[in-house]
């Protein structure tokens, strides 16, 4: 990813869309065995989105510029298209035409949303940017990810821990599933924020280091994080089933705050715990060695 293709980026989405699904799967018959494609065919597609064969074979191509709201809607619909993928196209067609304009990615927090995060002191707290930068932590985060932050590079990116450092998959016990999920993730902001030369950079990085993150970044996949379930196996105090909320900052444009919780009196519960008098316990260490170095770290 050394420059944006907007035409390649909508070319290779649509199409990488129209072959995962079936003619049984769009209720189209089969018309004998002779198909070159597994998916749908081009003009199988305009007849379900009810436009002309020639506009779709435009669109697929990568032009987007002047597609209605009405005519992404049928193609999304079409393409059976989810939530996620369904933003993705339309904001591929917002972008179609314009001037190339990067959107700021904050890299820091106000002190404000620090002190939110340090008043949260029974759940681990953090706030990322859209390329999934760590950008503030409260006592407990820190703790839960030291092995994210041993590596001594800032800011420390949980995409690049997944992909380039092998203590991931220790670390994330459903580390194949994490992986996935966090290239669908930085493709979705890819598509909102394709200009970021902070964003380029890491993409190019994981594809040049890692096989695995160019097969993935190829799918063209995409997905929101919003909720559900992780499954870490901490160092300190073992595995922990953790259930999490993001959330968007609307006063932090493109931060999102991540807080993870246990369900009370369980195993995990108890392990946090643990966690947190480890936790309180290494500051207070590190203060006395190197009064104020590592408390800042993750702080606005």
């Amino acid at each position: 990813m050394g420059k944006v293709d907007h035409r390649a980026e909508v070319r290779e989405f649509l199409a990488s869309r129209r072959a995962r699904i079936t003619p049984a799967q769009a209720g189209l018959p089969a018309y004998g065995g002779n198909r070159r494609v597994a998916g749908l065919r081009r003009e199988e597609v305009a007849m379900l989105a009810g436009v002309s064969v020639d506009y779709y074979v435009r669109m697929e191509r990568g032009n987007l510029a002047g597609a209605s709201e009405s005519v992404l809607d049928a193609v999304a619909g079409a393409l059976r298209l989810d939530e996620a993928e369904r933003e993705h196209l339309f904001t591929l067609a917002r972008a179609a035409g314009q001037p190339k304009r990067r959107r700021r990615t904050p890299a820091s927090v106000r002190p404000a949303v620090q002190q939110v995060l340090d008043a949260i002191t029974d759940a681990p707290a953090w706030v990322r940017n859209g390329r999934h930068d760590i950008v503030a932590m409260n006592q407990l985060a820190r703790a839960l990810y030291a092995p994210v932050l041993a590596d001594p590079r800032r800011p420390a990116n949980t995409t690049r821990f997944v992909y380039l450092d092998p203590a991931a998959h220790e670390f994330f016990v459903d580390w194949e599933r994490i992986a996935n999920d966090a290239a669908a993730m930085l493709r979705l902001e890819a598509g909102r924020n394709p200009h970021d030369p902070a964003l380029i950079e890491l993409v190019g990085e994981l594809s040049t280091r890692s096989e695995l993150f160019r097969q993935r970044w190829a799918s063209h996949d995409v997905q929101y994080h919003r909720s559900g379930r992780k499954r870490l196996r901490h160092p300190v105090v073992g595995q922990l089933d953790l259930d999490f909320e993001s959330m968007e900052l609307p006063s932090e444009p493109g931060l999102v705050l991540n807080v993870y919780t246990a369900q009370a009196g369980s195993p995990t519960a108890d392990a946090l715990k643990l966690l947190a008098s480890w936790a309180a316990t290494q500051e207070a260490e590190e203060l006395t060695e190197q009064p104020g170095a590592s408390l800042e770290e993750y702080r606005g």
